[in-house]
């Protein structure tokens, strides 16, 4: 195995020696710089694995070096020493490009798990290039992904908001700063999540997606912090909470806005502390987690209107990424119609239908208040109700889906309004009731009926609840 090699940038000579010593002893190969302009030299001379670089030099500071190197020196990690409380230094780094930081006095545990994260990095991240990213490795970077696309999530679209989308994506995996994503719902906000972490140097480690808006306020706690045997009436044996699953890993609090004031206060001591005690425990644990937040509302809103600790937010909101709305990318809609129907159809096992020209038309005039969500819930619930062949405009029901008088879809009769997802599941639900009945409830019959295969009536089954 090759060994690793770290370039240390610190003024301070003890400093130096330290950071030297602990490489040596797990392995790895460091040289040495005082000023910035030796790291420059030293960085010329030879490519490294990761940069350790303090804050404050003589000729400079941390900041320097970072954009340095992420100027003339591709995607080589660099962590920041910083002096002890000095947050505001550390969040300048992260937002800047750092993939964390480190407080003085320096402490070993910490700084051994942040050189083994960093050197964890997956090779597309951490490997150093000097030449420019030309159209072809472009493409074959996309063909790559695309080849890996049935076995991990994707952002779909090639318009200019998602190309920003997924650079700043590509950059954040690459860090271990707290992020906050913000987007309307179903606009992709754990897709992106998702492949932040899958691209992280802790994708060998858990993803833990927690909604914080469909936990009960009073079982917040014990779902979130874990629970001792006999800690209050009901628990039976011991239970680790969602901060101990992702130990290790990513922490992604869906909806976080929702949180209550309460439990905004545990998780902020959780995060500062790096430590966490399960209810009926008399001791805390050490926990290592990188925190994903999102949420449709507005958290900057909820702050002012003392709804969401400031302290909080600001611990959260390190590096904001914005997701945006299908009707800020009207362009990608026929790609993402084409690559959901061929990945929909490919579940059931039917080919691939064909959508006519006016379906599409109905498609691209369409506002999806509920984003790339409601654009498959749509466009699964059409592969049902379609022919099998041909998807017409009729099949997609977006008539009916404009009908409203808020936020839901008027339903059959138009008396009441259902969200669209309920509504589709109706007209899909009768449309199997119908072709069941007609068939004396004979499901390969039925599917006939439908156009669709058995497998895909039978899946349609399971997930409509029709025995």
């Amino acid at each position: 195995m090759t060994a690793k090699h770290v370039l240390i940038v610190d003024d301070e000579a003890d400093i130096r020696e330290l950071l030297v010593l602990t490489l040596m002893r797990m392995g790895i190969e460091a040289d040495t710089a005082a000023t910035c302009e030796h790291a420059f030299a030293r960085l010329a001379e030879r490519s490294y694995d990761l940069c350790l670089t303090d804050m404050r030099l003589p000729d400079g500071d941390g900041l320097t070096v970072l954009e340095h190197i992420a100027a003339h020196h591709g995607n080589t990690p660099v962590a920041v020493i910083t002096a002890y409380g000095s947050t505001e230094n550390a969040v300048a780094a992260l937002k800047a490009g750092a993939f964390d930081y480190i407080s003085k006095p320096i402490q070993l545990k910490p700084l051994r798990e942040v050189i083994t994260s960093a050197l964890n990095l997956p090779k597309h991240a951490a490997e150093r290039t000097r030449k420019p990213v030309t159209a072809a490795d472009k493409l074959q970077a996309n063909n790559a992904a695309a080849a890996l696309a049935n076995i991990g999530p994707r952002l779909l679209g090639e318009s200019a908001l998602i190309a920003k989308a997924r650079d700043m994506i590509s950059k954040l995996a690459r860090s271990q700063a707290p992020v906050y994503i913000a987007g309307e719902s179903g606009s992709g906000k754990e897709v992106a999540a998702r492949l932040i972490h899958s691209g992280s140097a802790r994708r060998d480690a858990e993803f833990v997606a927690v909604n914080c808006g469909a936990i009960p306020e009073n079982l917040m706690e014990s779902e979130f912090f874990g629970y001792k045997k006999g800690a209050f009436t009901g628990a039976d044996s011991d239970k680790d909470g969602y901060l101990h699953a992702a130990d290790g890993g990513t922490l992604f609090l869906d909806e976080v806005g929702d949180l209550p004031l309460l439990m905004q206060v545990k998780l902020l001591r959780v995060i500062q502390e790096k430590k966490v005690r399960k209810l009926g425990e008399t001791i805390e644990v050490p926990i290592d987690f990188r925190i994903i937040s999102a949420t449709h509302k507005n958290l900057a809103d909820k702050v002012a209107a003392s709804e969401f600790r400031q302290d909080l937010f600001y611990r959260l909101n390190v590096i904001e990424l914005k997701m945006p709305s299908l009707r800020e990318i009207p362009e990608d809609i026929p790609l993402m119609v084409t690559q959901v129907l061929e990945r929909l159809a490919a579940q059931v096992q039917m080919p691939v239908p064909e959508l006519t020209k006016n379906a599409l038309n109905a498609l691209m005039d369409y506002d999806y208040p509920g984003n790339v969500r409601e654009l498959e819930n749509i466009l699964e619930r059409s592969l049902a109700l379609c022919d099998g062949k041909v998807i017409h405009e009729a099949d997609l029901y977006l008539t009916e889906a404009r009908d409203t008088t808020g936020s839901g879809a008027a339903n059959l009769s138009g008396e009441r309004t259902l969200p669209l997802h309920e509504y589709l599941d109706q007209i899909e639900r009768q449309q199997i009731m119908k072709a069941l009945e007609s068939t004396r409830f004979n499901k390969t019959a039925a599917a006939k009926v439908l156009g669709i295969t058995f497998r895909s009536l039978r899946y349609r089954l399971d997930r409509l609840g029709i025995e």
